[in-house]
């Protein structure tokens, strides 16, 4: 719980899109302290009794739902929200899967796939199996700001004023900066991942419900392009402990030089792991990491993706 909230803004105020007109859900000073309940992005469709079945059957009409708006005095188009990140309150319970038509690599992996997680609320790994343990760094997949141009606007694709980054860093002790564009800023977050490697190569990651502690305050008069953040220190430190398996893609395309870096390390997986195929697939997308090595030595560019091998070691 947060001592030194100034408001909480409870689930049942969550909205599927992005559109100016939304009424605020609550008006605040510059330097207020907000917990938000959040919910994952299925909003609540799965449970620990859940099959593959449920797959199917999720309304895609209603994914990523956002808590808010939060409409922020004096904020005017030209402003810039500073969002400072305190504090994410995990659940426990989180769920992958691979949804038939999503994904990087969605034409290889056609069929509905899911994996159920259970962890500790003080964030120890999660486990796969009886020797996997993926280790956890709570985010909010979705944050953002209401954009300028009259909605609704699908709350899927990322945004120059924020929206679905799913940026695995802009997780606790991190400054996010987002362009305000509307009067208010109309500021909300959601879609809270437990885990997730850069990337999120198959469209979702431990998505997990939780609630997020934040403080908006302003930058007045400071134009900013799209969203910035400032992280407390290192960010890829918890997961380095036995090094990483790498596999990569070269050609002169950079998506299909992702899409091959991770078919490699999916076969590798399979091989080294005796782990079926659309497993490795979804434990790549929540914590593998997709990194451009090389993108100056024309024709062909270089992507690696990295496994973390202190997953199964």
């Amino acid at each position: 719980m947060c001592n030194n909230c100034n408001y909480t803004i409870h689930g049942r105020h969550h909205h599927f899109g992005w559109d100016n007109a939304i009424a605020p859900v609550e008006k605040v000073a510059p330097g207020s302290t907000i917990r938000f309940e959040c919910l994952d992005s299925s909003a609540g469709h799965y449970t620990r009794e859940s099959t593959v079945a449920d797959v199917s059957s999720m309304d895609f009409s209603k994914v990523n739902p956002v808590t808010g708006p939060i409409h922020v005095d004096g904020a005017e188009p030209g402003d810039v929200l500073k969002v400072t990140i305190h504090e994410f309150e995990p659940s426990g319970f989180g769920w992958t899967a691979n949804i038939p038509g999503f994904g990087l690599l969605a034409d290889q992996f056609k069929n509905p796939a899911l994996l159920l997680w259970t962890y500790e609320k003080t964030m120890e790994p999660a486990l796969y199996g009886k020797n996997g343990r993926v280790p956890l760094k709570p985010f909010a997949g979705t944050i953002g700001l209401a954009p300028a141009e009259p909605g609704p606007h699908s709350i899927v694709p990322p945004r120059r004023v924020g929206g679905n980054l799913d940026i695995r860093d802009i997780t606790a002790g991190t400054t996010l900066y987002l362009p305000v564009e509307v009067s208010g800023g109309l500021f909300s977050i959601g879609d809270t991942h437990a885990a997730q490697g850069d990337g999120e190569v198959c469209g979702t990651a431990i998505e997990s419900q939780m609630n997020v502690t934040v403080t908006l305050d302003l930058v007045k008069d400071t134009r900013l392009a799209m969203p910035r953040f400032t992280t407390p220190g290192p960010v890829t430190r918890h997961l380095d402990t036995k090094g990483y398996e790498v596999t990569t893609g070269i050609g002169p395309d950079l998506m299909e030089g992702a899409r091959a870096a991770v078919a490699n390390m999916v076969d590798l997986l399979v091989q080294t792991q005796n782990i079926p195929a659309e497993e490795a697939y979804m434990l790549c997308s929540v914590c593998g990491d997709l990194r451009i090595s090389e993108i100056v030595d024309m024709p062909n560019w270089v992507v690696s993706f990295y496994f973390p091998r202190s997953v199964f070691e």
